[in-house]
């Protein structure tokens, strides 16, 4: 026989390291995008502080020249004695291209390139004492403040793209470390499940090293596991002991049947009787095996509605008062109005199999008390009796199904009626306890939400 779980294995490491890649994805998609905006919006205004600067110093340098460009007049007198050396020198420095024009907007004297310079253009007035005499026009070429500005936008640039880059590389690293830290846990989940799927029940997340949700899916996962693991051996057990219990009345009523047929005894009225007695005692288990169903389903069933605990306590000791007289032993209530919004059917069944359980273990001559009230926010109810009390031993199984304890085998019934009570209690939100001191007594305490 072929055995598939190493393929499962491979698939499940597949589809997480698939689950990773896609998570890893997402990230680098998103940190590009932010990226790439936060690199685009960058470069735009980094590219019109660049050129609103550079705007700046054409003006600045036009200026300098048009105020050279006087100063040279002011000496000469006019253009044509005027010695523009210096001003073409300064322009020589800058880099750009220079001519000079007289107050009529004739040519004075240019530099030989200016006419076939293409950069970007700059004026400034040229005046001397407060008289305009000329003007000078500047065009910037590919060197000096023209070749500076492209050269500071172009420097921009590539800084912004090797941040981004660098960037998008952090990213990438952070968002598969992130996905690996996410996905782990995911895919050790999921191979837990396919191995519980598969039969192994002892399979678990356990400790789980990831974000708090993970770590909080993966106990719960564990606790769910747990909380099958414990209805699966309570159904177990549960076939186990009804077989056991049904065993006996069915040998023998079938032993004493094959006697009837063979011969070997007489259909008396004394047989019969104890036929009759054997046919009542599987009856009754049937009749318990129902009421457990329906405890069972009794959150899924119940009627709620308002009532006081102590009327239900008061008509379950009512029903049961002969009971308890023809036993010789004494039924106290003690009653004080406890509010509970509850099925006051499946409490008053509660209430009954904690009377009937005390009665069957407690002596005649004894007392049995049962009293209600309020403590806090809980509404209780406790039926203490004086009976020979329950083995420390014994005492963590009284509400196991089917469980009877050593002291009990002499005593009628199936076992589970302290099952029914807890599981009535669960199902209303309450719980169902028991304290016992051998020679003493037992105390069974039932705790309910009050309304």
């Amino acid at each position: 026989m072929t055995d598939v779980r190493p393929r499962r294995g491979a698939s499940a490491a597949a589809r997480g390291d698939t689950l990773r890649l896609r998570l890893a994805l997402a990230f680098l998609g998103v940190a590009l995008t932010a990226i790439a905006l936060l690199a685009g919006l960058v470069a735009v205004f980094a590219a019109a502080d660049v050129s609103s600067l550079a705007d700046r110093q054409r003006e600045d340098l036009a200026s300098a020249i048009s105020v050279t460009a006087g100063a040279a007049w002011d000496r000469g007198g006019n253009w044509a004695s005027a010695d523009l050396s210096p001003v073409f020198g300064l322009a020589q420095r800058a880099g750009v291209e220079l001519q000079i024009r007289d107050a009529a907007g004739r040519t004075v004297a240019a530099t030989p390139a200016y006419a076939a310079a293409t950069g970007p253009r700059a004026s400034a007035a040229v005046v001397v004492r407060g008289q305009r005499r000329g003007v000078a026009l500047v065009r910037f070429t590919g060197s000096g403040i023209g070749g500076a500005d492209s050269a500071l936008r172009a420097a921009l640039l590539r800084a912004i793209a090797g941040a981004a880059g660098l960037a998008a590389l952090v990213a990438l690293l952070a968002g598969l470390a992130v996905a690996r830290r996410i996905t782990r846990p995911i895919a050790r989940l999921i191979a837990v499940t396919r191995a519980m799927a598969g039969g192994d029940r002892a399979s678990r997340a356990g400790d789980v090293r990831a974000p708090g949700e993970l770590r909080d899916l993966a106990a719960a996962f564990d606790q769910m596991a747990d909380a099958l693991d414990r209805e699966d051996q309570i159904r177990r057990d549960m076939v186990a002991d009804v077989a056991h219990e049904l065993r006996t009345p069915i040998a023998v009523l079938q032993a004493a049947h094959e006697a009837l047929l063979d011969g070997v005894a007489e259909p008396t009225a004394d047989e019969l009787s104890s036929l009759r007695d054997e046919v009542l005692r599987l009856a009754r288990m049937v009749d318990d095996l129902q009421t457990l169903a329906a405890a069972d389903a009794a959150a899924l069933h119940l009627a709620r509605q308002r009532c006081d605990l102590a009327a239900i306590a008061d008509a379950a000791a009512g029903s049961l008062a002969r009971r308890f007289e023809a036993a010789g032993i004494e039924l106290v209530r003690r009653l004080s109005g406890a509010p509970v919004l509850a099925d006051p059917r499946w409490l008053h069944q509660v209430v009954t199999n904690l009377l009937t359980n005390a009665l069957k273990f407690t002596p005649s001559g004894g007392r049995v008390t049962v009293r209600t009230g309020q403590n806090g926010t809980d509404a209780v109810l406790d039926v203490s009796d004086t009976g020979a009390g329950i083995p420390a031993a014994d005492l963590p199984r009284i509400f196991d199904r089917f469980w009877r304890g050593r002291d009990a085998a002499q005593t009628s019934g199936s076992g589970i009626g302290l099952a029914i009570a807890a599981e009535i209690a669960r199902a209303h939100g309450g719980r169902l306890t028991a304290e016992s001191t051998e020679g003493r007594g037992t105390t069974m305490t039932l705790t309910l939400p009050a309304a």
